[in-house]
């Protein structure tokens, strides 16, 4: 993990905070926290790298907000959204704005350093893999007309239930689409299909 790279931790609960930073720290993360995006807007530094952790509920300015404000001062920081309340079209809407990814709480350690290892990685990189770029799209072609269809809905943030209604089907069989899509696509979630998408329509060939 490079040195100058640091995990930044924007909550409003200083329980919440203060659990991540240990886990964080101890696994050998650099960790700043913040109690609120104000907070943190008033006391970051636009030339540090690393990952910006993100409540999406908090008072005076949500995580939403902060990402609004932060992609309009051109701070390419990563963001991993965190909530208790999350769905599916506030979890596409926020990647889509370009969040790197949104996790659910309480959410799994090692999931979250994993997550947070590779949002790093990217930030240091700067630039799109091409590599990935390429193998995104071979996976993309592997995919049938209806779940491409389907896939088009999900990057939209449409409910399954208004997917099945728009196609003439049934729930349960976009459910099912929706998870030959995931696994074709070796994605672990919609969100991270929002990216995928992203990345496949990335010039620099």
């Amino acid at each position: 993990m490079p040195n100058e790279s640091t995990v930044f931790i924007v909550d409003d609960d200083a329980s919440v905070r203060d659990a991540i930073r240990c886990m964080l720290e101890a696994t050998g993360f650099r960790v700043m926290t913040f109690h609120s995006g104000l907070d943190f807007l008033d006391r970051y530094d636009r030339s540090q790298r690393g990952c910006l952790l993100l409540d999406v509920q908090m008072p005076e300015m949500g995580g939403i907000e902060l990402q609004r404000r932060l992609r309009e001062e051109g701070v390419h920081l990563p963001i991993i959204m965190l909530t208790a309340h999350g769905n599916i079209p506030l979890a596409v809407n926020t990647v889509r704005m370009g969040a790197f990814d949104f996790l659910e709480k309480p959410f799994d350690d090692e999931a979250l350093i994993a997550r947070i290892q590779e949002a790093i990685a990217q930030h240091v990189q700067c630039h799109v893999n091409p590599v990935e770029r390429a193998l995104i799209r071979k996976r993309l072609a592997t995919l049938s007309d209806r779940e491409r269809e389907v896939l088009e809905k999900l990057v939209a943030g449409k409910w399954v239930k208004m997917i099945a209604s728009e196609l003439g089907t049934s729930p349960n069989t976009v459910k099912n689409q929706r998870t030959r899509i995931l696994e074709k696509m070796e994605a672990d979630s919609v969100p991270d299909l929002v990216r995928m998408v992203m990345v496949s329509q990335m010039s620099g060939d």
